[in-house]
């Protein structure tokens, strides 16, 4: 434990190191002008997957919001509280991104616990309520990677039930891209207009 927490200490020097200090401070520069990141990215909370670091960008870059297995449910308006789409709503009416990226992955545990309850065996008040947000027919596909991207397209299809990402899209305002990233190869796949994956190039 200790040291896992002296390399993340570590880290946070070589962070200040390279953004903070000097007269080209990045992060000043940020806290001056504030952010206006052109892309949003909607990523699962697995830690194999940061998006910052396998995009290669800098602070102000990318809008983020992480959840479980990379969900976008879909548009409720009512008095729950509603995180990922505050998250949408801020960044695509605020900030007006250009893009929003929804980012799947293999092996993604949350699609694991849509298909198999028992492996919530420790624990589960709320992960099987929250991925139970993925429609139906995705539970029918054994294999965990095609579920998770048959997932994505069900996400994709929530984003245009929120009225204000619609109207962006249809103006030509806003784009909607659906990533896989696979673990092991470390290769990203973009789905087509046909359906299909294809590895970015």
């Amino acid at each position: 434990m200790e040291q896992s927490l002296q390399k993340m200490i570590n880290g946070y020097h070589e962070f200040r190191k390279r953004y903070v200090t000097g007269d080209n401070s990045v992060m000043q520069q940020l806290a001056y002008n504030g952010q206006k990141p052109e892309i949003m990215v909607v990523s699962c909370c697995d830690s194999r997957v940061d998006p910052g670091l396998i995009l290669q960008c800098e602070p102000g870059d990318l809008f983020i919001v992480r959840n479980v297995a990379n969900i976008v449910p879909p548009y409720v308006k009512d008095l729950g509280h509603h995180g990922v789409s505050a998250a949408l709503e801020f960044g695509i009416c605020y900030l007006e991104v250009k893009h929003l990226i929804i980012l799947g992955h293999s092996q993604c545990g949350g699609i694991q616990a849509l298909l198999n309850h028992e492996v919530l065996n420790k624990q589960n008040d709320f992960i099987s309520k929250w991925v139970s947000l993925i429609k139906d027919d995705v539970k029918d596909e054994s294999n965990v990677d095609e579920a998770s991207k048959r997932a994505l397209v069900n996400s994709q299809e929530n984003c245009l039930t929120f009225p204000w990402i619609k109207q962006r899209v249809d103006a030509c305002k806003l784009q909607i891209h659906t990533w896989f990233f696979d673990i092991e190869e470390g290769k990203i796949s973009a789905r087509q207009a046909a359906g299909h994956f294809e590895v970015l190039e």
